[in-house]
């Protein structure tokens, strides 16, 4: 059965007096996964949602497959409903297909090929037959299975209730129902939030096999590498949101290139409005109309001045109608893009045989246990391992936030800064670059301003920190580590809530400069790149 495409056609939407979707338009055919990518605001959560018909467009239109499945945040279950109540649900579609499929053949085998109805009961049960191989309906109690143990719920009793699972686990359970159900049209927004390598790539596989349509928005390069088979940017550009075709690897060689191509387009234009502003205000007056004629040109002055005017009026119209044409028609200028401009994240300690900080035999109970750990003044350290080994414990007690048994010894003077997951500042109610003043001193804030470090949009500065995003928040946070850089920097999961391309930059500051830098990261995208040492926390 031929699946439906999902079409959106000149998408408007307006939220809190901005307008995130300016005409936006999206072809999603069947076996195309898109993902879509851009700093955090630009509307790509705010995207699916109208796709999904949860939001309506302030102007635009939606067409979409009958059968459609969106990731929400929250399950559509209260808190007293079983896994087992969930699962019953996702497999309902496949299980009535098999059921009315015997219902059909049986009223086939009892109604005689010459009755009238035969013919229309047989192209039913046809129908009926290409959907469950489409949904895969015998199929769907065998994949249930498969998927819950794919997902690292496999060993949740059915009749556990959602309210005692973790928000984790509530996350995977949904994702869980949507690939039991093979709706033929999914969205998804970061679907590999709260997942395990191997549930990541349970996950790639699943949607890989998926023959309908999936529009997902996220920032995990590794799962964009490895599931789309097209990117839609919808950061500014010069006609608008820029589809891609190819994964992530791709999308960063062509995004490149294209910035290359505005920014030389800009230029050029640039450089020929100037030549005709010159042209139409200085070649009119190189030669004077009332210029004396000389002595050896007075028997043809009147002709040839003639002739020399109406060559330079001829000169300064054209220039004139091309300039008037280009200023109706130039080229945009490339918006400043938002970077990272880090400068060192550490700063210089001197190097020496005596590590800056030295753990031994340390032990936070039931969180933590490492017999021995040193950070050398140039280290770059990569800290992995599995959720609930201890990445983020071990981060708080190398920065001093939290004790430990055993011996732990720092460098005398070292300074420590660390980013944490969770971001909280005193006062909310501050403005953004008051906060940043506050924190850094009224010099050191002038000396490196906020705004210079790329890591916050200029509209964001005036804003309060209450108002700020979780992601918004963390740059902040870092933005105070970068503009004062410690000796030893420690960085709690940094690619959370970055858009990619700010993520990419961020790994590019952390190989080069000075001091030591401590990474803890569930990233698959940055650890396959990273040049340093690593040292994997094993479950207890």
């Amino acid at each position: 059965m031929p699946q439906p495409a999902l079409l959106a056609h000149d998408l408007v939407r307006t939220l809190g007096g901005r307008r995130v979707l300016d005409g936006v338009s999206l072809t999603a055919s069947p076996g195309r996964r898109i993902g879509l990518i851009g700093e955090n605001g630009v509307g790509k959560s705010t995207l699916l949602r109208v796709l999904a018909g949860v939001d309506e467009p302030d102007a635009g239109t939606v067409t979409r497959p009958r059968d459609l499945g969106f990731l929400h945040q929250e399950m559509p279950f209260d808190t007293g409903a079983t896994l087992a109540a969930v699962l019953d649900e996702a497999l309902r579609e496949a299980r009535e297909d098999l059921t009315e499929l015997e219902r059909l053949g049986a009223e086939l085998a009892r109604v005689p090929e010459a009755d009238p109805g035969h013919r229309e009961l047989l192209d039913t049960y046809g129908r009926r037959l290409e959907q469950a191989e489409d949904r895969e309906s015998w199929d769907a109690d065998r994949r249930s299975a498969l998927v819950l143990d794919g997902l690292g719920l496999g060993a949740l009793a059915p009749d556990r209730a959602l309210g005692s699972l973790s928000g984790g686990q509530r996350g995977r359970l949904a994702l869980a129902a949507l690939l039991v159900r093979r709706p033929p049209a999914l969205l998804m927004d970061e679907p590999t939030n709260h997942l395990d390598d191997g549930a990541a790539a349970f996950l790639e596989e699943q949607l890989r096999a998926l023959p309908g349509t999936v529009v997902l928005a996220g920032h995990d390069r590794a799962f964009l590498d490895a599931v789309c088979t097209d990117l839609i940017d919808l950061d500014p550009a010069v006609e608008g949101p820029v589809r891609y075709g190819g994964n992530y690897s791709a999308y960063l060689a062509e995004k490149r290139a294209e910035r290359e191509r505005w920014e030389r387009r800009y230029a050029e234009q640039q450089e020929e409005l100037a030549e005709l502003r010159q042209a139409t205000g200085v070649t009119a007056r190189r030669v004077a109309p009332d210029r004396a004629p000389r002595d050896n040109e007075k028997m043809g002055y009147g002709h040839r001045a003639g002739r020399v005017q109406s060559q330079i009026s001829r000169r300064v119209r054209n220039a004139t109608r091309r300039l008037e044409e280009l200023e109706r028609t130039q080229v945009a200028q490339p918006p400043r893009p938002l970077r990272f401009a880090a400068g060192d994240l550490a700063a210089r300690a001197e190097e020496g045989p005596q590590p800056l900080i030295a753990l031994h035999d340390v032990r936070v109970p039931g969180r933590l246990a490492l017999s021995g750990l040193e950070v050398s003044a140039t280290d770059r350290l990569l800290v992995t391992g599995g959720n609930g080994t201890g990445k983020s414990t071990l981060l708080a007690v190398l920065a001093g936030c939290l004790p430990a048994e055993g011996e732990v010894r720092r460098r005398h003077g070292l300074t420590v800064g660390l980013l944490a997951q969770d971001t909280v500042f005193e006062r909310p109610e501050r403005k953004v670059h008051d906060t940043y003043a506050q924190a850094l001193g009224p010099a050191r804030a002038e000396q490196v301003p906020l705004r210079s470090l790329g890591l916050l949009a200029e509209a964001d500065l005036d804003k309060q920190v209450g108002e700020l995003s979780v992601g918004q928040r963390r740059r902040l946070a870092l933005a105070l580590l970068v503009a004062r850089p410690p000796q030893l920097l420690l960085l709690d999961e940094p690619t959370n809530h970055l858009s990619p391309r700010l993520c990419d930059e961020l790994e590019r500051a952390l190989g080069t400069g000075p001091g030591a830098i401590v990474v803890a990261s569930h990233d698959r995208w940055l650890r396959r790149r990273w040049q340093g040492r690593e040292m994997r926390l094993a479950a207890r």
